[in-house]
Formats: C-alpha cells, structure tokens, sequence
C-alpha cells in the first residue's frame, strides 16, 4: 500500500482544514486507517483512527469533538477534518494503514504516507 497525504497549509487559530490521505496498491477498502502527528521536537502521537470492519472511530483526547476522521472506499482515501484549530496543533500529519486494527499503537500500523504540514498561526 503507498499512502500519499495532502491537504495541509497555513491557518489562523480557529480555522479549518481538511487532510486526505489517498492509497494504492492494495485492497484500500481491507485496512484500518489512521492519522498521526510530530511537532517540532516532540514524539510522534496518535491524532485519529478508524477501523474498516466495524466503523468505529477513536480520537486522541487533544482533538476530540475538533477533529473528525472519514473514509471513501470508493476513492481510496481517509480524510481528517480538523476544525477549532490551535498553535498546538501545528505538525506535520501522517496517515497510515495497518491490517490488524492499531488505533493509537503506532508500530502496529503496516504503511506510512510521506506527511503534510499543518502549521496554524496567526
């Protein structure tokens, strides 16, 4: 699977802005998808994850209610729509793609996209 995030950008706080994640080479439509994050000097954490069989969704707690996460089998793609945006929330955003649902456990995903930058400033 080769996963190619888009959709990031300068934002004043408040704004809003949607990531796509769009995927190839696989069976899209069979993988667990899910967002994270790396700010300047800070570990890489769970944003948002959703799960294929069952359509559930998770959120960390830093993003909950702002921030949704959505998929288009048809398309191929995840999309994670952040509204309410912070200065906290400037960081490049990745999308991956695991086999075995991971939620907010990083190494259990199998794919990363390359990420976008979010930066969110006034």
């Amino acid at each position: 699977v080769q996963l190619q995030a888009s959709g990031g950008g300068l934002v004043q706080p408040g704004g809003s802005l949607r990531l796509s994640c769009a995927a190839s080479g696989s069976i899209f439509s069979r993988y667990h998808m899910g967002w994270f994050r790396q700010a300047p000097g800070k570990e890489r954490e769970f944003v948002a994850a959703i799960n294929w069989r069952i359509g559930t969704t998770g959120y960390a707690d830093s993003v909950k209610g702002r921030f949704t996460i959505s998929r288009e089998n048809a398309k191929n793609t995840v999309y994670l729509r952040m509204n309410g945006l912070k200065s906290e929330d400037t960081a490049v955003y990745y999308c991956a793609a695991a086999g075995q649902y991971s939620g907010s456990y990083a190494p259990g995903y199998d794919y990363w996209g390359q990420g976008t930058q979010v930066t969110v400033s006034s």
